[in-house]
């Protein structure tokens, strides 16, 4: 009898020291009383600031001429779309008007 508890305590000390081992490789958390933790709200993500600092500067914001030229570009499409027929209709004549006329 006392064989078998002795091999149960052995079993138990080695899946305790794998468990440990796996642990410290991956960079993981040991847990073994499963109590409450804030690791895993700690993992998330920053937010905020450091996170605004991580993407490049992006020059559409500030500079005026990057933006009309957007803008024009954009008047100019619509423009040769509503020469082919193909812009929006106007005011009250779209496809909820001709729904309510039938």
């Amino acid at each position: 009898m006392s064989a078998g508890g002795l091999k149960k305590m052995l079993a138990s000390a080695v899946v305790v020291g794998v468990t440990e081992a796996r642990a410290r490789i991956f960079g993981q958390i040991l847990n073994p009383t499963g109590q409450r933790s804030p690791h895993k709200l700690l993992r998330k993500k920053l937010i905020g600031d450091k996170v605004a600092e991580w993407y490049p500067y992006d020059i559409k914001n500030d500079d005026p001429h990057v933006m009309a030229r957007e803008e024009e570009e954009r008047l100019s499409k619509l423009e040769s779309l509503k020469r082919r027929g193909k812009g929006p209709p106007k005011k009250g004549q779209g496809r909820r008007a001709a729904k309510r006329n039938k």
